[in-house]
């Protein structure tokens, strides 16, 4: 399978929610059954859910949205690419499917947005996994983001010349062979020009230093509003090689969700799902059917 195969992994119908009446949301809607709602970070989109969304859509409706800016949704110049607007969106796009009784899954910025809206709509949700990612003010930013929000420098790396979502491809796994040509070529394909990488580019910047930027206060507030979620059932999965989304934030979430059942993939990377989808498919089964009711 070449770099133009990307597609046969990918085999869901797009669906689109207009967020405003310019501006449109691209997500996949796969299957029948209680929801599970796959919330990705940056730089990925719902091509990262693919093994999952395959795996269950026999039994689960899978719903896998792309963030505005993202993936296969509009990428406008003028939009607000905050946390806090994207933590609306969603809840707007889960509003306008009915979902309820969703398994929430997370990874990277999308553990933020995804719980933020749990947060918002707290009646909707009844389980939580957690893959590698955080939902409060960050204790440190890596050298390797920090370098990425140099002025004119960072933009013209993660706009210009995607360094960002090309270097994930290496920094972001331990097993760099899963990502096969057709893998990387899916990974990056949205964002195969400057205009399409704006998104990319402003999660970046989104990331707080301190008190003084806006969505420093948001991720306190989710933070603080984690301890009233700690009645679901939760699970995280952790690849244990991350180096931004390090065990040192699976601690300070279990901090918050101190029952939740802890899954440590000690040969995984921040990309966990492409380095242990096979490990993790089984953990999904037995936490999602432990939920179900008995036939």
């Amino acid at each position: 399978m070449n770099s133009s195969d990307w597609r046969s992994l990918y085999p869901f119908a797009s669906h689109f929610y207009p967020i405003t009446d310019d501006v449109r949301m691209h997500y996949v809607d796969e299957g029948n059954g209680p929801p599970l709602l796959m919330v990705h970070g940056n730089p990925t989109w719902s091509f990262y859910w693919r093994r999952i969304i395959a795996a269950f859509r026999d039994r689960f409706r899978c719903v896998a949205p792309d963030h505005v800016g993202c993936g296969l949704s509009d990428k406008p110049r003028d939009y607000p690419y905050t946390l806090s607007r994207r933590r609306d969106d969603l809840v707007a796009l889960v509003e306008h499917l009915d979902l309820r009784d969703i398994t929430l899954l997370v990874h990277d910025w999308g553990g933020a947005i995804g719980l933020g809206a749990a947060l918002a709509a707290p009646e909707r949700f009844s389980r939580l996994v957690l893959f590698n990612t955080g939902a409060f003010p960050p204790p440190f930013i890596p050298l390797r983001i920090r370098i990425c929000r140099m002025p004119l420098v960072g933009r013209a790396a993660v706009q210009g010349l995607n360094l960002f979502a090309r270097a994930a491809l290496s920094m972001a796994t331990e097993k760099p062979e899963r990502l096969t040509p057709a893998v990387r070529a899916g990974l990056l394909a949205p964002y195969n020009r400057w205009s399409s990488r704006r998104a990319i580019d402003r999660f970046v910047s989104d990331i707080p230093s301190a008190p003084r930027h806006p969505t420093w206060r948001v991720l306190e507030e989710i933070e603080a509003g984690l301890p009233s979620l700690a009645s679901l059932p939760t699970m995280f999965i952790w690849g244990m090689r991350d180096w931004c989304f390090t065990p040192a934030c699976l601690e300070r979430l279990r901090q918050s969700l101190p029952d939740a059942e802890v899954h440590r993939l000690e040969d995984a990377g921040h990309y966990v799902v492409e380095d242990a989808h096979e490990r993790i498919v089984p953990l999904l089964e037995q936490f999602v059917a432990a939920g179900q009711p008995a036939k």
